[in-house]
């Protein structure tokens, strides 16, 4: 369903986000090139859009290995092959980007786009962007605390005057362009620190929690620290949005997304690991099983496998935006595009019908 404006209007919203990475597909030792693989994100967006999903993020990486180094540029792009779908970085590395020039590239995104803009901002995993930018590793805390309370208020201000401890001063700064909605949706990444759920709640910003294995049932504490933390500060339960995203394959049985997926999540753990420094990391059939089992955060399955887990999620956190990641490991695009349709077509209006009534009621 679409409202006057064209959004989509559902409630519990369901999309997508890469990180574009580049590896080597394990089963023919091929890597694509730089080129192909934005071809196949772009590709990937517009199936999205075309299928009905909600939305659709990018996130950013200063490596080699990945394709993506600035999400507003590849999301402009998209912006002006889709029609509907939000379009998100997923995540900004807010520590080491200008939150003036963050904000000034997603405000033009949602010129461009008609008003489909957001921001997903985080701290990343990865550090390369420190000695890329000049800045220190040591201070990444505290930049992150900086950037997030400016890029706030640049969101609130058409003129500001500010001081920091890392930026330069602003005084009664045009804060340009305005975008086209009356503020930029902005969200904070949490990995599992509760200090980071409070920050987000009490900065009155969305948090998306990236739950990418285990059992989802230790992430409910930081849902209620969240939202705690939003209500002491003043703001309104319904304003307090949580949002989930995760690592997922979807095929027409859960046996046969197990077979299909295991070799490239085997191959996405090794890579990361080494890409961190944490050795090869190889992962077993038999650990595979154990993390794609029913009661995990792993979206691995048959689209009714796919259902229960966002279901089982929501009866716990009462989120309203579910986010996969369809795409890593190498998984040759075919695949990724079949994931799409079934998650658009067979998972999302189940998923929308079945939490209708509880967004209406909670109002999350």
């Amino acid at each position: 369903m679409r409202n006057e404006e064209g959004f989509a209007n559902t409630g519990f919203e369901i999309g997508l986000y890469t990180l574009g990475d580049m590896v080597p597909d394990p089963v023919s030792g091929k890597t694509i090139s730089a080129r192909q693989r934005m071809k196949e994100i772009t590709e990937a967006a517009k199936l999205a859009d075309e299928a009905g999903l909600d939305i659709f993020g990018v996130g950013e990486h200063h490596r080699l290995d990945y394709a993506i180094t600035s999400p507003s540029v590849v999301l402009a792009a998209i912006a002006q092959m889709t029609k509907q779908i939000k379009l998100t970085s997923a995540t900004s590395v807010l520590s080491t980007i200008d939150p003036v020039r963050l904000f000034e590239d997603f405000a033009t995104l949602d010129l461009l786009s008609d008003g489909r803009a957001e921001i997903i901002t985080g701290r990343g995993a990865f550090v390369e962007s420190f000695p890329l930018f000049g800045y220190d590793t040591d201070d990444s805390a505290a930049l992150f605390s900086e950037n997030i309370e400016l890029l706030l208020k640049l969101n609130e201000n058409e003129k500001l005057t500010w001081d920091g401890q890392f930026r330069s001063s602003l005084r009664n700064a045009d804060i340009a362009p305005r975008p086209l909605q009356e503020k930029l949706p902005v969200w904070i990444g949490v990995g599992g620190t509760p200090s980071s759920a409070s920050r987000a709640g009490r900065l009155g910003a969305g948090m998306a929690m990236a739950i990418l294995g285990g059992e989802p049932d230790r992430f409910k504490p930081l849902v209620d620290v969240y939202r705690e933390a939003g209500i002491r500060a003043g703001h309104a339960l319904e304003d307090l949005k949580v949002g989930v995203t995760g690592h997922g394959y979807i095929s027409e049985t859960t046996q046969q997304a197990k077979e299909e997926f295991y070799p490239y999540y085997s191959n996405y753990k090794s890579i990361v690991s080494q890409q961190l420094g944490h050795g090869e990391g190889k992962m077993s059939r038999f650990e595979f099983e154990k993390v794609a089992a029913s009661d995990t955060a792993l979206f691995v399955g048959s689209p009714q496998q796919i259902v229960e887990k966002i279901l089982h999620q929501h009866e716990l956190f009462g989120h309203r935006r579910f986010m996969a990641q369809l795409d890593i490991g190498g998984l040759p695009f075919g695949k990724v595009a079949k994931s799409i349709e079934l998650l658009a077509t067979e998972v999302a209006p189940v998923v929308r019908e079945a939490t209708r009534k509880d967004n209406v009621l909670v109002g999350v």
